[in-house]
């Protein structure tokens, strides 16, 4: 037992901290009320009669040399304390200010340029049916084109998934109003896909709708024309011919990136040509399943990749750099 007692003895002497939860920590340790000094002083009665009187002496001992190194840590720590609070000619503590998430800003910038010209808002759920996400998009039970978009669905009823698209809210819109129709539409998206650098399961997008009578391609073609210059500085567009279930005829945009240095023969495959989104316009069935006259009006459909136009707008070769809250990362978008 008397080994015991030494044995904390040389602990509590050789002990230092100036934190204020260490110097806590040590406190309840030896002095609370299940502390190791009251463990001791109740073993006591236990120790043989001869070795008592050293025992004792011993225990005093360690119970001087806690007190004194507790009062003498917390006498320090507030000295150290008040020197710095009270030194008024010292600077401030400075406080970190954040920063949008850089999908945030993209998101962002996007709406903003397509308030510009007449587009409002419109948002949905998440969590869809198979009416909302597929069926009304010209995507019918059993159609090929499914398999474009590998989906979550809920295991207790396969009529409800995660949405695959933001072309639903769409649908929701088209059903509620009549046209004309302008909204884009934010939000995020999934699809059961591995993750790698290119993609996600999650991601986010955002799609255009522009119903009206008389719309046309040239309408489409002027309106991202407009926005590849006012996003990219670059006015230069083609379109090349794509499928989409719920658009005819439907292409695909890419925006003359340019050759001019390493990077953009890197991230163009040396073409100089990157594509940004697909389009086209709103196919006449998806007109009549949202109760919407095909021979009166027609409209345009666009959509795109937020992660995607992001990467290029950062030079970011890794989706995943997104999702990892790295505030490395998230600093440098500080000032954007």
């Amino acid at each position: 037992m008397l080994k015991i007692v030494k044995k904390h003895l040389k602990e509590v002497k050789s002990f230092y901290s100036e934190n204020d939860l260490k110097i806590e920590e040590f406190r309840i340790k030896y002095n609370g009320k299940k502390g190791v000094l009251n463990k001791l002083f109740k073993s006591f009665r236990d120790v043989p009669e001869k070795e008592k009187k050293e025992f004792g002496k011993v225990l005093n001992e360690l119970k001087k040399e806690i007190n004194n190194k507790i009062l003498n840590l917390q006498n320090k720590l507030i000295k150290k304390v008040s020197s710095v609070n009270n030194d008024l000619s010292k600077p401030g503590f400075p406080y970190k200010l954040g920063s949008f998430h850089p999908l945030s800003i993209v998101e962002n910038k996007i709406l903003d340029i397509f308030s510009k010209i007449g587009f409002i808002i419109s948002e949905g759920p998440e969590i869809e049916d198979d009416w909302h996400n597929f069926t009304a998009l010209n995507l019918p039970e059993f159609h090929p084109a499914r398999d474009m978009q590998d989906t979550f669905f809920v295991q207790t009823n396969p009529d409800i998934l995660l949405r695959t698209h933001t072309s639903s809210v769409q649908v929701r819109y088209m059903e509620e109003n009549n046209p004309p129709l302008r909204i884009v539409s934010p939000g995020r998206v999934y699809r059961n896909e591995a993750i790698s650098a290119r993609a996600h399961c999650l991601f986010h997008q955002v799609e255009g709708l522009y119903i009206d009578r008389k719309v046309s391609f040239a309408d489409l073609k002027q309106t991202l024309i407009y926005f590849a210059e006012s996003l990219f500085g670059k006015s230069k567009i083609r379109l090349r011919p794509s499928y989409f279930p719920f658009t005819e005829p439907s292409a695909e945009v890419d925006i003359y990136w340019g050759l001019d240095n390493e990077i953009d023969h890197k991230i163009t495959k040396g073409t100089g040509w990157l594509e940004i989104m697909g389009c086209g316009m709103v196919d006449p069935n998806v007109l009549k399943n949202c109760n919407i006259d095909p021979d009166e009006f027609s409209g345009y459909a666009f959509g795109m990749g937020i992660e995607r136009i992001a990467m290029l707008l950062y030079q970011i070769d890794d989706i995943r750099v997104f999702y990892e809250n790295d505030i490395r990362f998230l600093d440098q978008f500080k000032s954007i």
